[in-house]
């Protein structure tokens, strides 16, 4: 088995996948026994990883359902792109040979999957769910802003936690190889786990004589999981390519006229390819097959997305809520309706 040089090894593989959607959750309490078999057998991960799953295993449960999260904001981020997070389950990890290269797109995954842990272990903290955590218990006594004086209450998400948790446990491996690709996917694990912290805003409720706001209890909440995908893809696309610098502790700017990259940048080191046929060694899926859109201009266009190959066109029937009327007081009723649409798919590579 080719394992991946990744820190994310552990839930980009088969073998997480299968942690969650095939072993049976009564394993999580079979107890310290069960938590070390599995942790044991679980390929890719290095000594302070499998440490930490044992100690863990809850947690461990709660990343791994939180994968479809992310990979799904993964997905909606590039949905009208040639490159679109596709994932495969014939390779050992989900998303193959790509994560063997250093281009932009690994680090926009890396990225992504790093915040994705800090969200889905801060949620799970604050919903109760783990042992280990709950909410911010930092978050006490009184407070201000710029409306005021306010107390604090509910449930602050812990995500300062999640963030160590996560830095501990995704960094292992990273920290133990120290070499360039360690270097690029510790910068965009952290720039990762920064975007979530990024979009934390307070919540309030206000108590007083006729809602006069007199007093008001407030907490830290996390925003949407969509603002953080849609800051890193912003992040993806002002990517900066770099070099390490001499002394192999960080980077330079690849080119004198890119700017120097940030903490808040994604960093990559190669270029990438432009995924419109299926390489494997790549990592690229090709474009074969996607659903284009005839009239538009940009990436989702066919023009664009099939990259010059043209294109087929079918017809399909759909069905859609139709004739809708509003019931007094509080219904809508609707009719099925079968409408005949044409799709446009690129053509495979001849």
């Amino acid at each position: 088995m080719n394992l991946l040089p990744s820190g994310i090894c552990f839930y980009l593989s088969v073998a997480i996948c299968r942690l969650t959607a095939e072993v049976d959750a009564s394993w999580w309490y079979m107890g310290t026994l069960g938590s070390q078999v599995m942790c044991d057998n679980i390929p890719g991960l290095v000594n302070k990883q499998r440490q930490l799953c044992r100690q863990h295993p809850k947690v461990m449960q709660a990343i791994g359902a939180g994968m479809k999260d992310w990979i799904s904001e993964c997905q909606h981020q590039f949905r009208n792109h040639r490159w679109n997070c596709n994932t495969t389950v014939r390779e050992h990890s989900l998303f193959g040979r790509l994560l063997l290269r250093s281009s932009r797109e690994v680090a926009f995954v890396y990225a992504i999957s790093s915040a994705g842990v800090v969200y889905t272990l801060a949620r799970a903290c604050s919903q109760g769910d783990l042992d280990s955590c709950s909410c911010d218990p930092t978050k006490k006594g009184s407070s201000r802003d710029s409306k005021g004086s306010f107390d604090w209450g509910g449930c602050s998400d812990h995500v300062e936690h999640a963030m160590r948790f996560s830095q501990t446990f995704v960094d292992a491996k990273e920290r133990k190889e120290r070499d360039a690709r360690a270097l690029m996917n510790l910068h965009n694990n952290r720039a990762g786990r920064k975007a979530v912290k990024r979009f934390m805003t307070l919540e309030c409720k206000c108590h007083g004589v006729s809602g006069s706001c007199s007093i008001r209890t407030c907490w830290l909440a996390m925003a949407d999981f969509r603002r953080t995908g849609d800051h890193l893809r912003k992040r993806y696309n002002g990517a900066v390519q770099v070099a390490v610098n001499q002394y192999g502790t960080g980077f330079t700017a690849a080119h004198t006229h890119f700017k120097h990259p940030s903490k808040n940048d994604l960093v990559y080191f190669e270029d990438s390819p432009d995924y419109c046929i299926r390489d494997h060694e790549s990592g690229s899926m090709g474009t074969g097959g996607r659903i284009c859109n005839r009239t538009s201009r940009g990436m989702d266009g066919c023009e664009v997305m099939c990259c010059g190959r043209g294109y087929d066109t079918s017809r399909v029937s759909r069905t859609t809520k139709c004739e809708c009327k509003f019931h007094w007081c509080c219904a809508v009723h609707c009719r099925d309706c079968q409408q005949q649409v044409d799709v446009h798919t690129c053509k495979g590579q001849t």
